[in-house]
């Protein structure tokens, strides 16, 4: 059957599937899951808020409200969005060698920083490849302050402690904290800084991108990062219900792991979909299971806010209360779309393991001390890397055709294999398909024409600069 009669019978089936009774469909799916499932503290208020909520690394999560994904991606572009991100960690490190026990971790010049300042960085192994990506906070010169990851959270604590155990065996002075008792809140957007300023009598205005400060908002004090992001990764392995699968073609998600026995495949979201419903409909594929890895950013102005977990809902709804309406309560479905726009890191599609920060882009990562010193794992690939030039690149793509989704394979004009989309979609604000993806070295300006292949079919793209949308980080004139 050809791609397009595949599509003919997904919206068969999905106007079938909508004229099911869906509550019976969650309970038949999601009964058991969903007790064992973490709850935020505002979970309750995001049900009351029409909050459709999913499983996500662990965690029963908001995936949209009422409004679209479309119209959410719009709304926080043009007013703003305030996100749940409460599943991820946020962690202290303290002690007089924080800084040089969390630079052998991470390739950012973390003694550089001024107190009350931060930087993305990146968590490397010992071949150069990313572990995972982070920002950290230097507090002070004692306290380092981080967030990692919500799917990658296990693997992350383990690689620090394991990292702090021989560290500390030597004789060096640090210890962690992990800041369970606390909630996470994203507000990202233009009207961000003026809604939070009613709520606090600090001058936000003098709080700049990736400034850090404890301060008191609406009567409680909080930590307040000013950021352009709001960052998660998730890692699910569940049976596959047609509900999800809804969901996952809705968000565009570029990267679909698909295990049954047979072994593990790459497939499209209408694919993901399709089998789906037959498992619905017919009975069949009774052990496919969905593994999924999301990192996503705004490229908006907004903050952070970490909360003591007794006041998110307080504060949430303070923030909503004070726009009067015009910042919504944003799910996740939404900031795949805001993120790619913002030709940002999608982590287990854009970066993983085996990438090294140089190929990902990120070289401006890579404090100048550090390029010099090294000192972190897989110093001297990396190294290598910056002063030789990388194999390959991340490019962002134009691209006609239908969006192209990660391991869609590109080719320049003569049909030879350059590289591979990583993560695609439509762009809500610019109306077009949008890509990123890694081409060979020197195959990389802006302007080079190539062939996407999707489905078989090969259609004309051009490589492109990014960000698609100009980013809107508030920094010093």
């Amino acid at each position: 059957m050809r791609g397009g009669s595949l599509w003919q019978l997904g919206q068969s089936i999905t106007r079938r599937l909508a004229r099911a009774d869906k509550k019976t469909i969650a309970r038949r799916h999601f009964a058991s899951d969903a007790e064992n499932l973490k709850k935020t503290a505002l979970h309750d208020f995001h049900v009351a808020n029409g909050g459709k909520m999913v499983p996500f690394a662990g965690w029963s999560m908001p995936i949209q409200y009422k409004d679209s994904i479309m119209e959410s991606t719009l709304n926080c572009r043009q007013n703003g969005s305030l996100f749940d991100v409460s599943h991820m960690c946020g962690l202290s490190l303290k002690g007089k060698d924080c800084v040089p026990f969390l630079e052998k971790l991470v390739i950012a010049d973390v003694a550089g920083l001024a107190p009350g300042t931060g930087t993305l960085t990146v968590f490397t192994n010992e071949n150069g490849g990313s572990i995972d990506d982070s920002v950290i906070t230097k507090v002070k010169d004692d306290h380092i302050y981080l967030v990692v990851n919500a799917g990658c959270r296990d693997k992350d604590l383990a690689h620090i402690e394991a990292h702090m155990k021989s560290f500390t065996a030597k004789g060096g002075d640090v210890s962690w904290h992990i800041h369970d008792e606390r909630s996470l809140l994203a507000l990202q957007g233009p009207l961000a800084a003026p809604v939070l300023q009613h709520l606090t009598k600090d001058d936000l205005s003098k709080l700049y991108f990736g400034e850090f400060r404890i301060l008191d908002i609406n009567g409680v004090s909080c930590f307040l990062t000013r950021t352009g992001y709001s960052s998660f990764c998730v890692l699910m392995s569940i049976p596959l219900p047609p509900s999800l699968s809804v969901y996952l073609i809705v968000c565009g998600l570029s990267k679909l792991n698909v295990s049954n026995f047979f072994g593990t495949i790459y497939i499209s979201s209408s694919s993901v979909f399709i089998i789906s419903c037959m498992n619905r409909l017919f009975g069949i594929f009774n052990y496919l299971f969905l593994s999924i890895t999301i990192l996503r950013y705004t490229g908006e102005d907004g903050f952070e806010i970490s909360v003591p977990s007794e006041r998110a809902v307080d504060l949430a709804k303070a923030i909503l209360e004070k726009s009067e309406g015009k910042v919504r309560l944003t799910g996740l479905g939404a900031r795949d779309s805001l993120r790619l726009e913002a030709g940002l890191c999608l982590y287990g599609n854009d970066m993983e393991q085996h990438v090294t920060p140089v190929e990902a882009g990120l070289t401006w990562a890579i404090g100048k001390r550090r390029r010099a010193e090294g000192g972190f794992l897989g110093a001297e690939k990396i190294l290598k890397q910056l002063d030789e030039g990388p194999p390959v690149r991340r490019v962002g793509f134009f691209a006609g055709g239908p969006p192209a989704r990660s391991h869609s394979k590109v080719h320049d004009e003569q049909g030879n294999p350059i590289g591979e989309i990583t993560s695609g979609g439509f762009s809500p604000c610019l109306k077009k398909n949008i890509a990123m993806g890694y081409v060979k070295s020197g195959l990389h300006k802006a302007g080079t024409k190539v062939k996407i292949e999707v489905r078989g079919k090969a259609y004309d793209g051009n490589i492109t600069k990014m960000p698609f949308v100009p980013t809107k980080y508030y920094k010093p004139s």
